[in-house]
């Protein structure tokens, strides 16, 4: 196994677990707030799929697949404060487009070399992940920190 192979191990973990305690909600439960100002389940997975196009396509240019028309703005700092349905997407139309991020992904991080997870991110990315091995594999460690805030609403 190589650094590229055990990245990708984590990433299919991410996805077996964030998909499993997702399997089971609504499409209103995944608008449940926990607490007074949390993010309910649905904007965290717009912001998933964001962020996971965003930095991807930051140290592999072209590697993505293009985001729907206006998703991005939909999943924004400034509208996590909506609630209401007919403004976000349904659960399965958010798992769709995660699905083909995440294979967009793995495609990308299938073509890079190991020598290649260790050249410097982009300088936007750098505080968080300060090369591409972190940039990679800071998509399923995301996940798995959401997945726990949503154990909450599970209850």
């Amino acid at each position: 196994m190589n650094a590229r192979d055990a990245i990708k191990v984590g990433l299919n973990m991410a996805d077996f677990v964030g998909k499993g305690y997702l399997a089971d909600l609504t499409d209103a439960e995944l608008l449940h707030r926990p607490a007074k100002g949390a993010n309910h389940i649905n904007w965290q997975l717009g912001h998933l799929i964001v962020s996971e196009h965003e930095i991807i396509e930051s140290v592999a240019p072209g590697s993505m697949a293009a985001l729907p028309a206006g998703f991005a703005a939909k999943y924004t700092k400034e509208t996590a404060s909506v609630d209401d349905p007919a403004k976000l997407l349904t659960k399965d139309e958010l798992l769709k487009i995660h699905d083909a991020q995440r294979a967009a992904t793995l495609a990308a991080l299938a073509k890079i070399t190991d020598a290649d997870l260790d050249k410097e991110s982009p300088e936007a990315i750098r505080p968080y992940a300060p090369d591409w091995a972190n940039a990679f594999s800071l998509q399923g460690s995301h996940w798995l920190m959401h997945a726990g805030q949503w154990a909450v609403v599970r209850r």
